[in-house]
């Protein structure tokens, strides 16, 4: 199969588009290594899948006709994976408008181009994230999502309906792939796990918003590339899928199990909840097992041990 793989440099990209590498895909990934985390850390992933034969990376905007245009003529695809995306909830409250330019115009001129080149299938990364606020748990992807509460998610909920859209007019495939807090080694910097990591190998102290209590559904990469992979493979109509581990655990919990698999002592202190933050994350994978046989086999304790090991090998903090 020839894939265009938009955002391929990235945490999730460059797992994806070496899972599809090593099952003899083609692949063409387009990024543009922005700053909203150290470029290098993207270098250094386009690097290692510039190694493999059937890797070609377009460096550009999604928003760039031009190097659209070449990642496209370059890739030739039989279907494109869409994760390229200005990612967090709190940088979106500062920064909405990068976020709404990237998310839903990148989208638009993806889905757009696809239309004209007559490409028959679209992955789209989308986030648990559109879920909002809500308290009743498992997530499932029937459960309302007109209430989303940060640009962030306001952009992927649109991202959601352009492709629908798109679907309908169009005859697009597509696959809708609500992430659930995705981590592993060549996490983004930003995000909790790889944050804390940093903090605690530094002697800092960790912030707990609120009282501690807050609990997410953590996702280990190896599955979420699996679940992503298989989505490509199975993608007909027009679908969403949850993918999680279906397991969630407090964020005081994650804490201390982070500071074991560190084998690092942890100090902590409480802040006032963020705005943005939801309360819980817990996502129902059936239809995601029983459509795309997802099976997420990777629970925290393993997970974070697999991250502390690459942590400490890759000297990232």
């Amino acid at each position: 199969m020839r894939v265009l793989l938009t955002g391929a440099a990235g945490f999730i990209g460059s797992h994806t588009a070496e899972a599809l590498l090593a099952r003899g895909d083609t692949v063409v990934g387009l990024d543009n290594f922005n700053a909203f985390y150290d470029p290098a850390l993207k270098r250094r992933n386009a690097a290692r899948l510039a190694t493999h034969p059937g890797f070609t990376l377009v460096e550009g905007d999604l928003c760039d006709e031009g190097a659209l245009d070449a990642a496209f003529t370059a890739a030739a695809p039989d279907a494109v994976v869409h994760l390229a995306a200005w990612a967090g909830v709190r940088p979106s409250i500062d920064a909405p408008d990068v976020y709404v330019e990237a998310n839903v115009r990148g989208l638009t001129r993806v889905l757009e181009a696809m239309r004209r080149r007559s490409v028959p299938r679209l992955v789209f990364a989308s986030s648990s994230s559109v879920y909002g606020g809500r308290t009743e748990v498992p997530f499932r992807e029937t459960d309302p999502v007109d209430r989303p509460i940060s640009p962030y998610a306001a952009t992927k909920k649109a991202g959601e309906v352009l492709c629908a859209t798109w679907h309908h007019l169009y005859g697009i495939h597509v696959a809708g792939l609500r992430y659930f807090t995705v981590y592993g080694p060549r996490q983004r910097p930003e995000m909790a796990i790889h944050k804390f990591a940093t903090m605690i190998a530094r002697g800092r102290s960790i912030p707990l918003y609120g009282d501690g209590g807050s609990a997410r559904d953590y996702t280990y990469i190896d599955d979420i590339v699996q679940g992503t992979v298989a989505a490509l493979d199975r993608c007909e109509g027009y679908e969403l899928y949850n993918l999680g581990e279906s397991h969630t655990t407090r964020l005081d919990d994650l804490v201390e199990k982070l500071g074991r698999a560190l084998g690092m002592p942890v100090k902590t202190h409480h802040e006032p909840d963020q705005p943005g933050d939801v309360p819980i994350t817990f996502a129902d994978v059936a239809k995601a097992r029983e459509r795309l046989g997802y099976r997420p086999t990777t629970l925290i304790d393993e997970g974070l041990a697999r991250f502390a090991e690459w942590f400490h090998r890759e000297g990232v903090h």
